[in-house]
């Protein structure tokens, strides 16, 4: 059977690849900071000598409109083309290509229906910088194949809280019986509190720093019961109104297992926003 080589959970801050490259007088004062933080957070994922990532984001109304919203998607691609123009344009990500794994999307679609969850698919996919980012950061050759996972944490009617813990849980326990003997690492990224296009958007923290200390902590212990407990679709318009990507973090903490500590942890409070980034080993590769 296939084993997870690593579970990792991030935040995804676009302007990450502008900042660490920039030189001179266009380099923020806080790159290096962020840089060291990092190539730190990439040694967790080079450690796990994964074969392929399974990697669950959200697409931000590039791809997927009002017109057709799936809740979970899974591609099932050859390969998939990465950033938008907007995305390029504002944020300056470059431009990227990254192979498939069309056998593990297969099966975890299959094998995911079967288990309950009327999964969307599609077998031609180009993904933002829910799937990029977390590339740029923790493989930026972008060499391994590739199973991106879609969540609807934008536009309403979205699915609640515990549904993705329930997914979370559901992809871990198919990745395990997949019969394969390849290393997986299981990769998700989400939002803290985070405001878009609103007031509190380019406060000096991120716009409520009592719900990202929460956060943090029921992440770094996959503390489900507590963030279960507070947690709600109608709670989490109350920390910034891009909040709902917090799901995407209950999701991961579902695929680490209940109650698991993460055997990494950091964080980086930045303009408008924390970012935060957590590694779960199993057991015989801690």
């Amino acid at each position: 059977m296939a084993h997870v080589a690593a579970v990792i959970a991030s935040t995804h801050h676009p302007f990450y690849y502008r900042a660490s490259t920039a030189t001179g007088a266009d380099r923020p004062p806080f790159a290096d900071e962020w840089v060291a933080k990092i190539e730190a957070f990439r040694e967790t994922l080079t450690r796990a000598r994964p074969d392929v990532l399974v990697m669950v984001g959200s697409d931000h109304f590039h791809q997927i409109w009002l017109d057709n919203m799936p809740q979970f998607l899974i591609g099932k691609a050859p390969f998939y083309d990465g950033n938008f123009y907007n995305e390029e344009r504002e944020f300056g990500l470059p431009r990227m290509f990254m192979p498939g794994h069309e056998e593990l999307s297969g099966y975890l679609l299959r094998e995911g229906i079967d288990a309950g969850f009327d999964l969307a698919f599609s077998n031609e996919l180009t993904v933002d910088h829910s799937i990029t980012c977390p590339l740029i950061t923790l493989r930026p050759e972008a060499d391994l194949p590739i199973v991106p996972v879609y969540t609807n944490i934008f536009a309403p009617p979205m699915p609640q809280p515990r549904r993705f813990v329930e997914l979370g849980k559901t992809i871990r326990r198919l990745v395990e019986a997949w019969p394969s003997d390849q290393r997986v690492a299981i990769i998700g990224t989400g939002h803290l509190s985070l405001e878009l296009g609103g007031p509190r958007q380019f406060g000096p923290h991120g716009p409520d720093a009592e719900f990202d200390r929460k956060a943090v902590a029921w992440i770094a212990s996959a503390d489900l019961d507590a963030a279960l407990a507070e947690v709600s679709l109608d709670s989490l318009w109350l920390p910034g109104n891009a909040t709902h990507g917090f799901m995407d973090f209950m999701l991961m903490m579902g695929v680490a297992g209940e109650a698991v500590r993460a055997d990494y942890v950091d964080s980086l409070d930045l303009f408008h926003t924390m970012e935060a980034y957590f590694t779960w080993y199993p057991k015989e590769d801690a």
